[in-house]
């Protein structure tokens, strides 16, 4: 595998896949259980993105170990009982076609998630995704965002470099992540945080649409183009 070809890594919620409203639902859900007040919505946004344990202790910091492992669990029972029902998170319009595309031009593709092993699973279970990624990378593999950890499994799985390799996600800790790697991000508009919130994290640029993102990749992939050319 020639290590000079671009590796974009994607985070799943809020970037690829509308999860808002299901994990909002949970988080409601799961506080009610512990008896806990319903969190508003622009809480719960800024906590998306982290590991389950690390992301519910952000939310409710003055839980103890014990109840931090039942608001978990009552969270992850939310989500079973929406499965149950039927469920399934839509893709954001345009991601299928976009992801498509940048395969057949040669690009590489990976995933860095802060869900857990069996909600990637469910993922990659969706029609066409399994093709479509090299390596995938969840919080339970390892450290969660912003650690680097999943990033450079990334690299390693895919032989791509900190050079040639692109983070792409929907909030600051996705970015900080990538900065913590030694790569470039790129956020996305319609996930979870703000465009400011993302530029002050240091994203390159923040997507308004899929077209949008497609075109700074391509951006991305001219650039290591000339780098090559030019080194």
């Amino acid at each position: 595998m020639n290590s000079d070809i671009p590796l974009a890594i994607f985070d799943i919620d809020g970037t690829l896949v509308d999860s808002r409203a299901s994990i909002f639902r949970a988080a409601t859900e799961a506080s009610i259980v512990l008896g806990l007040p319903a969190p508003a919505y622009d809480r719960v946004r800024q906590i998306v993105g982290l590991s389950l344990s690390s992301a519910l202790q952000m939310l409710e910091p003055t839980l103890t170990d014990a109840e931090l492992a039942d608001f978990v669990a009552a969270f992850q029972a939310s989500f079973r009982r929406m499965y149950d029902e039927g469920h399934e998170e839509p893709l954001y319009p345009g991601a299928m076609e976009m992801l498509r595309r940048l395969k057949a031009d040669g690009w590489r593709l990976s995933l860095a998630t802060g869900q857990n092993r069996r909600g990637i699973s469910r993922n990659l279970a969706r029609v066409g995704w399994s093709d479509l990624f090299h390596s995938n990378h969840c919080a339970e593999d390892g450290p969660g965002k912003p650690d680097p950890a999943m990033l450079l499994a990334a690299m390693f799985a895919c032989e791509g470099s900190p050079r040639t390799a692109v983070m792409i996600g929907d909030t600051a800790h996705d970015a900080t992540m990538a900065a913590n790697a030694g790569i470039a991000a790129i956020g996305v508009g319609w996930g979870f945080h703000t465009v400011e919130e993302q530029v002050a994290a240091g994203v390159r640029h923040v997507a308004v649409d899929f077209a949008d993102l497609e075109a700074a990749l391509n951006r991305f992939a001219a650039d290591i183009s000339l780098d090559l050319k030019t080194a």
